[in-house]
């Protein structure tokens, strides 16, 4: 084998350390600007990362394509930078339903970047006490997937919790892969949380007929099973099969190509408006006919877009629900603030679950 002449990539390298320190002269100066903007900001700090959030998927969308790097990557790396300068200034902790490799874990990475402390709970109601206790600065929780809707848990918390507010959204795209270490035709059992399983019915069915699905707690513990049993398959992330040095036996396996959950945010406090806002609410009407349609004329009325609704049974009533709804625009927008005076009057309960800045696909 011929020698690598490195002389000949001496300048190329050079130029590169060259990048590299105006990189870091650039990170120390943005580091500076965020403290800056800390001392003029009295706002929580998680509204802060909910704002920096929104901004770089904003500035993203609307910058120049580029020619070699995704604006996946270009917003990952802008996240990491961005949150290694907050946890320079202040220590966050983030709770998040784990373990280490779930969908919950990714969409922690995908919102608050890997410089904060991201720290993996057993349960969705963990992450809630975590953030109420003051254990955590804030929590990330599924809330709803485009292929098997809401989250029970999810909601079930809020309905308990009064307290706590939706602080921000992140949306990730669910793409399952069959990782194992058997080869396809000696496969005879299948992996994955509820959830993911349902997911990829279909196509299991067409394509693993024989084998066995079994509901395990999370699809990165369906990964580590994959790799410690011969026979056994898991439906997990293509990150999970990496940490487990599981083989790819096929991508993309879900039956919905454009599967996506929708993740929220947890706090105490309320961002600012950013112009691109949603709000949540919680309410309860009389158990009466045309009681759920007076309430969604308050809507229509002032020309608010509803983007959810949710029913979910009032607990210790019997045959009554709750609803849970979405519309378009920040509690201190005056059609927003007048629906909500409104939908009060007719209400037998009403809480205000967050208004946030509406996440979009990178």
């Amino acid at each position: 084998m011929a020698e690598i002449d490195q002389h000949s990539t001496a300048p190329l390298e050079s130029s590169i350390d060259d990048v590299d320190r105006k990189i870091l002269a650039l990170l120390d100066q943005r580091v500076e600007l965020v403290r800056q903007l800390c001392q003029h900001d009295s706002g929580p700090l998680v509204g802060r990362v909910v704002n920096a959030a929104s901004r770089i998927s904003k500035l993203v969308n609307s910058a120049a394509p580029s020619p070699s790097v995704s604006n996946e990557l270009r917003a990952d790396a802008l996240r990491h930078i961005s949150s290694t300068c907050l946890q320079s200034l202040h220590r966050m902790r983030v709770t998040f339903l784990g373990p280490l490799h779930s969908y919950s874990h990714l969409a922690a990475l995908k919102f608050f970047g890997d410089a904060v402390a991201l720290t993996p709970v057993a349960t969705i109601a963990a992450v809630f006490e975590s953030v109420s206790r003051g254990d955590a600065t804030t929590g990330i929780v599924p809330i709803e997937n485009s292929t098997d809707g809401r989250v029970v848990d999810t909601l079930g918390m809020f309905v308990r919790n009064r307290e706590m507010q939706i602080c921000g959204e992140a949306v990730l795209p669910i793409h399952h892969h069959l990782l194992s270490r058997t080869p396809r035709n000696e496969i005879t059992e299948v992996h994955s949380k509820p959830q993911a399983l349902s997911q990829c019915r279909r196509w299991l069915a067409s394509q693993l007929p024989q084998a066995k699905l079994v509901e395990v707690s999370s699809t990165a513990t369906a990964a580590k099973l994959a790799a410690e049993q011969h026979g056994v398959a898991a439906v997990a992330s293509i990150q999970a099969g990496r940490q487990y040095a599981l083989d790819v036996i096929d991508s993309n396996i879900e039956d919905n190509p454009h599967n996506v959950t929708r993740f929220a945010v947890l706090g105490t406090e309320m961002p600012s408006p950013t112009g691109d806002d949603k709000t949540a609410l919680l309410f309860q009407v009389s158990h009466q006919p045309g009681a759920l349609a007076d309430a969604m004329t308050i809507f229509k009325n002032h020309a608010l877009n509803l983007t959810w609704i949710e029913s979910f049974p009032a607990p210790e009533t019997k045959n009554e629900y709750l609803f849970f709804t979405e519309l378009t625009g920040h509690r201190q927008d005056p059609p927003v603030k007048a629906a909500i005076k409104q939908l009060q009057s007719q209400s037998q309960r009403l809480t205000i679950l967050g208004s946030y800045p509406r996440a979009h696909l990178d």
